[in-house]
């Protein structure tokens, strides 16, 4: 395996074929020979957190975009497909957040696409009163042979920056629980962002600055049904 920080070997995984041919046009899409591998640890997660979720209702956040369900409920923020209505996102309510790391838990309770967005946007479309874009950790549902959660998607703006179709990324697609809780990390420091999943690293991009700082969001895919769950949500900023 590569060393810490180097270019990986850039291979496309056997199992991965089909959705490279499907992806490798998107406009971000990376050459698998310029991709970085994450072999860093998960950062600490026990120190300099501050909760953003009270485990009673949805102070400090606000809903975005769609008209999908979020609510509080039994100390987890439960979010609920509604059919016909674009995608939602339940987003910090500051949105000036920059260099950070950012932890919470994720569980599926009916099959659903979700993610994590971070220094995310917002703009009005001549379709929407209000987008969100920017960067997310993806999150697929449990249905999905693809596997590329804890990659990294341009919602709205390119696609992926980072899909885990390499050689290398073999155990990293392996990450998700598909009946648990799953823990999602990501640190973003300057352009540099990793994330891991369970403690596995996935992630490691390079950006070009265009997403310097934003809000955090939860997202609930449009989708005829599928609920997700979560909980343990937490930030802690960087120097």
């Amino acid at each position: 395996m590569a060393a810490l920080g180097s270019l990986s070997a850039g291979e496309i995984a056997e199992s991965q074929q089909e959705w490279f041919k499907r992806y490798q046009k998107q406009v971000n899409a990376p050459e698998p020979a310029s991709m970085l591998l994450n072999q860093t640890p998960e950062p600490d997660l026990e120190t300099g957190y501050v909760d953003l979720f009270n485990g009673v209702d949805l102070t400090g956040w606000t809903s975005r975009q769609g008209k999908a369900s979020f609510e509080a409920k039994d100390g987890v923020i439960m979010g609920t497909a509604v059919p016909g209505t674009p995608s939602t996102y339940l987003c910090t309510e500051r949105d000036d957040y920059q260099d950070f790391v950012f932890t919470c838990e994720v569980k599926w309770i009916e099959n659903l696409n979700t993610g994590v967005m971070f220094r995310a946007q917002v703009r009005k479309t001549e379709k929407l009163a209000e987008e969100v874009y920017g960067p997310q950790v993806e999150m697929e549902g449990v249905k999905g042979e693809r596997r590329w959660s804890g990659g990294i998607y341009g919602q709205s703006c390119g696609g992926y920056y980072y899909p885990v179709w390499l050689k290398e990324h073999e155990e990293a697609r392996k990450a998700i629980e598909r009946e648990g809780w799953n823990r999602v990390t990501v640190e973003a420091k300057g352009k540099v962002v990793k994330t891991w999943l369970n403690g596995v690293p996935i992630a490691h991009w390079v950006g070009d600055g265009t997403f310097a700082e934003g809000f955090l969001g939860l997202q609930v895919h449009k989708a005829k049904s599928g609920q997700v769950a979560f909980r343990n949500i937490r930030v802690k900023e960087l120097p």
